[in-house]
C-alpha cells in the first residue's frame, strides 16, 4: 500500500512538473479553478446556509469565486444568508485566495513532492519578482508567516474595539478575525448584516481597516523589500518605490476628489460632522484600490464620484498583491513613458533607473486587455439587463478589479449576468497577462526579423 501511495505521489509530481514546464500559467489557473470548485461544493451543502437549505448553484459558485478571488461582490448577504459554517468556508477561501495564484501552485507542488522543485521555484519567482531561486522555498513560508502576522496584528486592534461596542467575547473575536483576514486580503466580505455603516464615525475601528487594506494592496514583494530596508528609501527596489509612491498619490488624489464631490451630498457625507467627512473621505479613497468596504451607500453617490471610483478600481493595487486591476506599476510606467515622450527623451527613466522597452510593451498590453475585458462585459450586461451604462460600468470594473464595491445591482442580476461577473472576477484575479499566457500554445521566437518602418501615430 505504501508503494502504491508513493507511486501515485510520484505520478502526481510528474504531472505537475510536466504542466509547469509546458505552461506555468495554465498550471496556476488550473489550481485556482480547482480551489474555486472545492469551495463551491462546500457552499452548496445545507450546512452552509442559515436556514439549512441548499443554496442555488449560481449563488454558491458566485460566492466561492468572489471569496477565492478576494473580490467581495455578493449575490446574497454574507452575514445573514450563510451559517457560521458557511462564513468559515468563505473565510478560508479568502485566506487561500489571498496567497496568490502562483504561490498556490507552488504550495501544491510542495504538498505532492514534499519539496519545491525547480519548476515550482520558477513559478513562484515569476509571481513574487524574486530572482534568487534558492530563496523561493523560504520565501513561500515568509509570505504565509508575514500575511498571517499582519492579519493577527489587525485582529488585535479590532477585537478590543468590538468588545467596547458591547459585543460578546465570542462575537468580538469572530468579527475581529473575519474583518482582519478580509481587510488584509482586500476581500471586502463583511460578517454582519449592517456592515460598517453604523461605525462611519469610529476612528479606532476604521483606521486599522484603512491601514490594513493599504498594506495588503502593496504586494508581498513590496512589503518584504520595505521591511528589509525600511529606513533607507534609496535601497528600495524600483518596483517598491513605484508602488508605494503611486499608491500614496492615488490615495491622496482619490480622497480629495471624493471629499470635494460628496461634501454636500446629504445621502453620503453631507450630514456628517467635518471630522467624519474627512475620515470617510480617506476611507473611500483607499477602498476602491481593491478592498471594497464602504461606510456609505455607494448607490447614493454622485455620478462624478462613480467615475472617479471607476478609475481607481481599474488601476487597482500592487503587483503580486491581494489587489486586482491593471496594477499601480502599470499606470506608473505608462505615465513615466508619456512624460519621457513629451520631453523627447530616448529612454524611460525614473529614480535613477532605466525601464526596459519590453516592460512598457507589457504595460500597454495589460491596459488594452483589461479595457477589452471591461468593454465586452459591459456590452453583455447591457444586453442582458437593459440597465444604464453608469451602473453597469461600475459593477463590471468592480468585478474585474476584484474590488467588491457595488451600487446594489449585483443581487438583482439575472443568472446569465452573474456568470459574466464570475468570469470577470476570475480573469481579474489571475491576471490578464497570466490568462493570455495560459491560452497561448507556445512562445513565438523568430530567427529572422523583418525590416523596420515607422508608421504615423496620432
Amino acid at each position: 500500500m505504501a508503494s502504491g501511495l508513493s507511486g501515485r505521489l510520484w505520478m502526481g509530481r510528474e504531472l505537475i512538473d510536466r504542466m509547469a514546464r509546458q505552461s506555468p500559467a495554465r498550471l496556476a489557473i488550473s489550481v485556482f479553478a480547482a480551489v474555486i470548485a472545492v469551495f463551491t461544493g462546500l457552499l452548496s451543502t445545507p450546512l452552509a446556509t442559515a436556514d439549512g437549505t441548499r443554496a442555488p448553484f449560481v449563488d454558491a459558485f458566485f460566492t466561492a469565486t468572489s471569496a477565492v478571488c478576494v473580490t467581495g461582490l455578493v449575490t446574497v448577504p454574507t452575514g445573514t444568508y450563510w451559517s457560521t459554517f458557511g462564513q468559515a468556508v468563505i473565510l478560508v477561501a479568502i485566506k487561500i485566495g489571498g496567497l496568490g495564484v502562483m504561490t498556490l501552485a507552488s504550495l501544491l507542488g510542495m504538498a505532492v513532492s514534499r519539496r519545491i522543485g525547480l519548476t515550482q521555484k520558477l513559478l513562484t519567482a515569476s509571481e513574487t519578482k524574486t530572482t534568487r531561486l534558492g530563496e523561493v522555498g523560504s520565501l513561500v513560508r515568509v509570505v504565509i508567516i508575514a500575511s498571517t502576522s499582519l492579519e493577527v496584528a489587525i485582529a488585535a486592534l479590532l477585537i478590543p474595539r468590538f468588545l467596547v461596542l458591547n459585543e460578546s467575547t465570542g462575537e468580538a473575536v469572530w468579527h475581529g478575525v473575519f474583518y482582519a483576514i478580509s481587510v488584509f486580503n482586500n476581500a471586502g466580505f463583511i460578517p454582519t448584516a449592517e456592515g460598517l455603516a453604523p461605525h462611519a464615525g469610529d476612528w479606532l475601528l476604521l483606521l486599522p481597516i484603512i491601514v490594513g487594506a493599504f498594506i495588503g494592496a502593496l504586494g508581498f514583494p513590496v512589503i518584504l523589500n520595505v521591511a528589509r530596508n525600511r529606513k533607507k528609501f534609496s535601497k528600495w527596489s524600483l518596483h517598491a518605490k513605484l508602488t508605494v509612491v503611486t499608491s500614496s498619490l492615488l490615495v491622496v488624489v482619490g480622497s480629495t476628489l471624493f471629499i470635494a464631490l460628496e461634501w454636500m451630498n446629504a445621502a453620503t457625507l453631507g450630514a456628517m460632522p467635518t471630522g467624519e467627512k474627512l475620515l470617510n473621505g480617506l476611507f473611500m479613497g483607499v477602498m476602491p484600490r481593491s478592498a471594497g468596504f464602504s461606510t456609505i451607500d455607494v448607490g447614493e453617490m454622485r455620478e462624478a464620484s462613480w467615475l472617479i471610483t471607476d478609475a481607481l478600481m481599474f488601476v487597482g493595487g500592487g503587483s503580486a498583491s491581494t489587489a486586482g486591476g491593471i496594477k499601480v506599476t502599470t499606470l506608473a510606467v505608462m505615465m513615466i513613458a508619456i512624460i519621457a515622450e513629451a520631453r523627447g527623451d530616448r529612454d524611460v527613466e525614473v529614480f535613477g533607473r532605466r525601464i526596459p522597452r519590453d516592460t512598457l510593451r507589457l504595460a500597454v498590453a495589460v491596459v488594452f486587455v483589461g479595457a477589452t475585458a471591461v468593454l465586452v462585459a459591459c456590452l453583455l450586461l447591457l444586453e442582458i439587463t437593459g440597465w444604464t451604462l453608469d451602473v453597469v460600468l461600475f459593477e463590471v470594473i468592480s468585478a474585474f478589479a476584484t474590488v467588491g464595491l457595488s451600487t446594489g445591482i449585483t443581487s438583482d442580476l439575472p443568472e446569465a449576468g452573474k456568470y459574466v461577473l464570475i468570469a470577470l472576477m476570475f480573469i481579474g484575479r489571475t491576471g490578464t497577462m497570466t490568462l493570455a499566457a495560459a491560452l497561448a500554445l507556445r512562445d513565438r521566437r523568430r530567427v529572422i526579423r523583418l525590416p523596420e518602418e515607422r508608421p504615423i501615430i496620432g
